[in-house]
């Protein structure tokens, strides 16, 4: 009742605001202006010709068309007035017509054949070139158009998010923005079902030919969710806003990966329809590794070698549908399907050494995952007749699956049985949201909205130990989560280039976790919370170039179901794994001081920022419990982190072909854990620790369509409050060529020609605990891409009408590498 009665609250509010500040409309009858263009000379019709309305007197259009074949054009939905008509064409002067009259008793005018005569220049050829620069430093984000780099191509999402500005991505796949593993990734604004739980995994799967660019957000206002400590990562895809249909097919052939992608725009007068598909398949490739651990308390060694040879597979689509009923009133609706999975087969020789026994044995081991699912969005958005004020209602449905089954058979030993486990989890989300926006004045803008998540969690898990089932190691674990949340933020334009933007937001979340299984003594869940969030921004410009700002933001992040999943992976017979369903979320607060500016082509982005995160989500390799030999890993809330950070972002082109660029982000880590928990962590990873992302790049463009680009990238370790993961680093080069009237291209890219593998040291150690891990991870590859565009369009002007993508649910804490899951 709690949170019905704050959303009901949040909507009066907003409505109430609009009736106190004006921002009503009057009724009024709608009317439409039409006409025929054609040549003056040859009589026929002028297809794809512009037509502009402005009021008369006006100096910016308020709608525009474009002619069909035939060069009809229709504008609807124009109350009763005097009007500029201009119509433009390539190879034609504009022609302007003022007035055009509508009223109230004649609303609907047809202005018949309308001639246009060609300009008496001769025009062989048009060349229209817009050129987006690789990286874009905006007020509130920094864009990476992938669409732009030709190393990407080819690739998955995953080697796309590895060169951008802020962000790291481990060998696993776990992406961090500055050092904070804690990120939203959306998909056009919305969120996935999948990204929640399978970040890593669904990464991989998503093509690198699929993403226009990625946006990086570091200090979202209280209009995003709440979640998301280190920020939010939004993957645009490719859309065109177009009249007519086109589309595209590209693919590329690599020693590692291979992939292929098919794109197809339709927009027919007020309805557009997008669709895509696209798949990946990653060739067997085989990982060794060595791990050891010594458990001083007991005397124990445990050693394994192992070797997996691991095989992925994967594909996406969606289907996107858009129509403007009028000016005023619009919905959209889009549905994103993903399916993916790996299977990982080896052998690994373990040793167990105690005071009283020495054990050798060699299991062979299988396992298979798979994860899927869709996401399905509709959105209404009503605006009203003053410029920028409107209503968006939003609801979503996302079902997520993820499925892992393993099989183990060990020889040489009689304390070891065969086992056999599966485990299956199910995520539902039903989300709900309104967002209202007025510009009360063209200084002063309110923003207000509420929101309501239901999420319905299942994990079932059942084991068979020598092919008999064992109903006292499964178990049916059941997880809801409900949270409903309202904001309100207010943006000023002040005098002398200066801007202020302030938001609160305030959530309810309550949680309900239980077992059916009786006999494995789970207690179970239950918790409400209150989290109030706050967010400021100040900024200000200094001659239109330079812009200093500083923003406060407070984030909470919540625990996806890797996290809570109470289900004993038993894969690594030394060290099992498992969930903590009683996890509560970190929250952390951020202070950032930002410099950027740009000078002709160059472009300068500096910041400083302090971080203060309570209630870690770590995992913790804990000692075996009496009896027994083997390690457990698990997750805890396990202390607090103070971080300070400086990050740099700068692009110079020093002559008109060639660009250099770099992104440095330099930061501590100085964890510190609970008194509870302080064993875990010794002295060698106590106090500040220093990390750093770099990357750089290259890209020269050549005569004849030729672009050849190289990259690097150096990831140092990164830390937590027991132990250290390895640093990552490796080299590309690419090149491309245009052919087919810049229709198509095709190119060549190589990924650390230098070195087959990368080696990833791992150390984790606590009092009386020690465990090191060392695995070599194939990277070398060298493919081949193409693309080709097809169809005849015409590109247009974004509709202000088209519903507003804003974020649903970027909240959950993802990733983690429990089980089969953090496999590469």
């Amino acid at each position: 009742m709690k949170r019905v009665l704050l959303l009901i609250a949040i909507f009066c509010s907003a409505i109430s605001a609009n009736a106190q500040f004006g921002g009503g409309n009057t009724s009024t009858i709608l009317g439409k202006i039409s006409g025929t263009v054609i040549d003056s000379v040859t009589k026929k019709p002028l297809e794809y010709a512009t037509i502009s309305v402005f009021r008369t007197g006006g100096k910016a259009p308020i709608n525009g068309v474009i002619t069909d074949d035939k060069g009809n054009f229709k504008l609807n939905n124009l109350p009763p007035a005097k009007y500029k008509i201009s119509i433009t064409f390539i190879g034609y002067p504009t022609k302007t017509i003022d007035p055009v009259e509508t009223t109230l008793s004649k609303p609907d005018n047809n202005m018949g054949t309308i001639s246009v005569a060609p300009s008496t220049k001769t025009l062989n050829q048009v060349n229209i070139v817009g050129e987006v620069p690789l990286i874009e430093n905006k007020i509130d984000k920094i864009v990476f158009n992938a669409e732009k780099d030709v190393t990407s191509q080819g690739g998955n999402a995953t080697d796309v998010l590895r060169k951008v500005p802020l962000v790291a991505v481990d060998i696993n796949g776990g992406v961090s923005v500055r050092g904070d593993q804690n990120v939203r990734v959306l998909i056009n604004g919305k969120p996935s079902g999948a990204m929640s739980n399978n970040l890593g995994d669904v990464l991989k799967s998503f093509p690198a030919d699929q993403i226009k660019s990625i946006e990086v957000v570091t200090s979202p206002s209280a209009k995003y969710d709440a979640e998301g400590t280190g920020g939010i990562i939004n993957i645009i895809t490719k859309s065109k806003n177009i009249s007519g249909v086109s589309g595209s097919i590209s693919g590329g052939f690599g020693t590692r990966q291979n992939n292929g992608n098919a794109n197809l725009n339709i927009k027919q007068n007020r309805l557009s329809i997008t669709g895509s598909f696209g798949g990946n398949y990653t060739w067997p490739q085989s990982t060794p590794t060595i791990r050891e651990s010594y458990n001083s308390l007991s005397d124990i060694t445990n050693n394994q070698n192992a070797t997996n040879k691991v095989e992925r597979y994967a594909y996406t689509g969606s289907g996107e549908v858009s129509y403007d009923f009028n000016n005023y009133n619009a919905i959209h609706s889009t549905i994103r399907f993903n399916q993916g999975g790996f299977k990982a087969e080896g052998f690994t020789d373990f040793l167990t050494r105690t005071p009283t026994l020495t054990n050798t044995y060699r299991s062979e081991n299988n396992s298979k995952t798979v994860f899927g699912g869709y996401d399905w969005v509709l959105d209404y958005t009503h605006k009203f007749k003053k410029e920028g004020h409107q209503i968006v209602a939003s609801g979503q449905w996302s079902h997520s699956i993820t499925d892992l089954d393993y099989g183990l058979k060990f020889f040489n030993t009689s304390t070891q049985p065969k086992q056999d486990a599966t485990n299956g989890g199910t995520n539902n989300e039903y989300t709900g949201q309104l967002d209202y926006t007025l510009p009360i004045t063209d200084k002063f803008k309110l923003e207000a909205g509420g929101k309501s998540i239901s999420r319905i969690i299942s994990s079932n898990s059942d084991i068979n130990i020598n092919d008999e089932y064992r109903p006292d190691a499964s178990n049916l674990y059941d997880y809801n989560q409900y949270v409903t949340a309202g904001y309100t933020v207010l943006t000023f334009t002040l005098p002398k280039a200066w801007s202020l933007q302030t938001g609160a937001r305030y959530e309810i979340t309550s949680i309900d976790g239980r077992s059916a299984s009786e006999g494995l003594q789970f207690e179970p869940v239950e918790d409400t919370y209150y989290t109030f969030v706050p967010s400021f921004a100040v900024s200000k410009t200094f001659g239109g170039t330079q812009t200093f700002k500083l923003t406060y933001s407070k984030r909470i992040q919540r625990p996806s179901l890797q996290f809570l999943n109470p289900f004993v992976n038993r894969l690594n017979p030394q060290n099992i794994s498992y969930g903590n369903p009683a996890l509560a979320p970190e929250v952390s607060q951020t202070v950032e001081f930002n410099y950027s500016t740009f000078i002709r082509s160059s472009v300068i982005n500096a910041s400083v920022y302090y971080k203060n995160t309570k209630d870690l989500i770590e995992g913790s390799t804990l000692l075996p419990a009496p009896g027994e030999t083997f390690n457990r890993t698990t997750y805890n809330n396990i202390g607090q982190n103070n971080s300070v950070g400086m990050s740099f972002f700068g692009s110079i082109t020093p002559i008109k072909p060639l660009t250099f660029r770099t992104s440095v982000n330099v930061f501590t880590y100085n964890g510190r854990p609970y008194s509870q928990f302080d064993y875990l962590q010794v002295a060698e990873n106590r106090g500040a620790q220093v990390m750093y992302n770099i990357f750089g790049n290259g890209t020269l463009t050549l005569p004849k369509g030729f672009v050849a680009e190289t990259f690097a990238i150096l990831n140092s370790p990164t830390r937590s409050i027991q132990g250290r993961n390895p640093s990552f680093g490796f080299i590309g080069f690419g090149v491309r060529k245009e052919i087919l009237n810049k229709k198509a291209s095709i190119g060549l890219n190589t990924l650390s020609p230098f070195k087959e593998n990368i080696d990833f040291n791992q150390r984790i150690a606590s009092r009386n605990l020690v465990q090191t891990s060392n695995t070599a991870f194939p990277f070398r590859s060298v493919g081949v891409t193409f693309s080709y565009n097809f169809g005849k369009v015409t590109f247009k002007q974004d509709n202000p009408m088209a519903p507003k993508k804003t974020g649903l649910n970027d909240d959950l804490k993802s990733g983690g590498d429990q089980g089969a899951g953090g496999q590469q």
